[in-house]
């Protein structure tokens, strides 16, 4: 079982980064909270990166389907906090 704060932790980071995202008008912005959350990828604990990815190892890291991954990520993760 992992850790409720792992998951909290990383719910927290991906709402409010996909909040500001979702509104933003500015690419450079957008760049730089993809970039952000590609790190965050990489740091995450890789037990909750394979839940999330579903074993697609460019999720959360591909500029085309980026908007779509943090909904995706965020369903998860808040189905994992009702539980």
């Amino acid at each position: 079982m992992m850790d409720k704060h792992t998951i909290e932790s990383a719910y927290c980071f991906l709402h409010q980064k996909q909040r500001v995202y979702q509104y933003s008008t500015l690419d450079w912005q957008k760049d730089d909270i993809e970039y952000a959350i590609e790190n965050y990828a990489d740091s995450m604990s890789p037990e909750l990166y394979e839940l999330l990815s579903e074993g697609r190892n460019d999720f959360l890291r591909n500029h085309t389907t980026f908007p779509e991954d943090i909904v995706k990520a965020l369903d998860k993760l808040e189905g994992m906090l009702d539980k």
